[in-house]
């Protein structure tokens, strides 16, 4: 009877345990991997943003539309990684954007030629490849449009975009990888030879005014912006050059000398140029390339100032531009271990991944610029002082083309 007994109690003890067990295993599920592992860096990011942001019209955290850069940033990297993947669920996210943003008439929401804002020539890029994949003629009308504001985007004294009509004879990094990447393409698909050429003169002007006033020559690094006028309180008063080197500024500066090469011709005057352009800005940046991490800081050449940090949208642009520089023959092959080295920086420093599958890039400095309303002064304070978040497109977009790139 004993031993009756005593198997009773272990059979009832184990069931209970494996009622508890199943009961546990039901409150406490698995999370089931929206993204898998098994892809390449490039399409989990990508993947990452279309569920972060189901409306790519508001991409950058907003809350309404808007005709912006950083949209055509984003799904620029994203088209990118469509023609890699053939992922439709991409595709479709790419052209959700220009197809809620433009009217049947060729119309762009929201947007405004009158500003001359070269920051709104960004998402041309994006309706350059619908256009190509549709042939809607609307598509066609946008293209239009933003060269004509570039036509008559105003300028300093020697021909230089002014980076907007509210920033009057100021030229800034960004502005050249705003403009002149679509404007190139635009340029050689669109235009006769002799019209183009006149284009394609004024992209190497744009390029020949930073190199001219912007860059270092000690240290071959590149101020953020130039005042022509030197009228801005950011603006030394001999050189008209804001104080410091922001890792981003220069990200698109490299960005743009890489992006532009795709499309200028190879007869063409400017382009070893260019080249030599590139060369030095890549010597330039992998001296300040962090030794432990493999990335870069916010302010590029002031790694021990207190409140400086290891910044990631920039160290995307960073390891993009070099890896395409290499693997476009632009750059010798030994920047493609500094690019390797960043990328392997930005996982490890940078990236985490949610219980789902998304992947997070993390430390990229929201925003910065210069002048406005507040005022910003272009400090080194005010450059650590701006906001950092997670997953701005300013990042997500650039560690797409570098995944690309690296073939990651």
């Amino acid at each position: 009877m004993k031993n009756i007994a005593l198997v009773a109690i272990l059979a009832l003890g184990f069931l209970t345990s494996c009622k508890e067990e199943k009961k546990q295993t039901e409150e406490t599920p698995v999370a089931k991997k929206e993204i898998s592992e098994d892809l390449k860096w490039s399409e989990r990011m990508a993947l990452s943003e279309v569920k972060r942001f189901p409306d790519p019209t508001l991409l950058d955290f907003r809350d309404k539309p808007k005709w912006s850069y950083t949209p055509g940033l984003v799904l620029q990297g994203m088209s990118k990684v469509f023609e890699q993947t053939k992922n439709q669920k991409i595709y479709d996210y790419i052209y959700d954007y220009p197809n809620r943003m433009i009217e049947e008439d060729g119309k762009i929401k929201t947007y405004k030629m009158s500003n001359y804002n070269l920051d709104m020539i960004k998402a041309g890029d994006v309706i350059y490849y619908v256009y190509n994949k549709t042939q809607e003629s609307r598509f066609k009308k946008v293209m239009d449009t933003l060269h004509k504001q570039l036509e008559g985007q105003p300028t300093t004294s020697e021909g230089g975009y002014w980076h907007k009509k509210i920033y009057p004879y100021q030229m800034w990094l960004d502005g050249v990888y705003m403009a002149e990447p679509f404007h190139t393409k635009y340029a050689k698909a669109y235009m006769n030879e002799d019209e183009a050429n006149k284009v394609y003169d004024k992209i190497m002007l744009q390029f020949d005014l930073i190199e001219k006033y912007s860059r270092d020559p000690e240290t071959g690094l590149y101020y953020h912006g130039w005042d022509e006028s030197k009228e801005q309180k950011w603006a030394d008063k001999e050189t008209g050059l804001s104080q410091n080197f922001w890792s981003r500024g220069m990200g698109w500066y490299g960005m743009a000398l890489v992006d532009v090469l795709d499309y200028l011709p190879q007869d063409h005057e400017g382009r070893e140029r260019l080249v030599k352009y590139l060369n030095q800005y890549a010597e330039a940046i992998v001296k300040y390339q962090d030794e432990k991490t493999g990335t870069w800081y916010q302010v590029l050449n002031l790694p021990e100032k207190e409140g400086n940090y290891l910044e990631a949208t920039g160290t995307s642009m960073f390891t993009y531009t070099l890896a395409k520089g290499v693997n476009k023959g632009y750059l010798p092959k030994q920047y493609l271990d500094n690019a390797n080295k960043a990328f392997n920086g930005i996982l490890e420093t940078f990236i985490t991944v949610e219980d789902n599958g998304v992947v997070n890039l993390n430390k990229c400095c929201g925003v910065a610029g210069l002048g406005g309303n507040p005022y910003r002064d272009g400090t080194f304070e005010y450059y650590i002082g701006e906001i950092i978040r997670s997953n701005d497109p300013k990042g997500t977009g650039p560690f797409m083309m570098a995944a690309l790139e690296l073939n990651k």
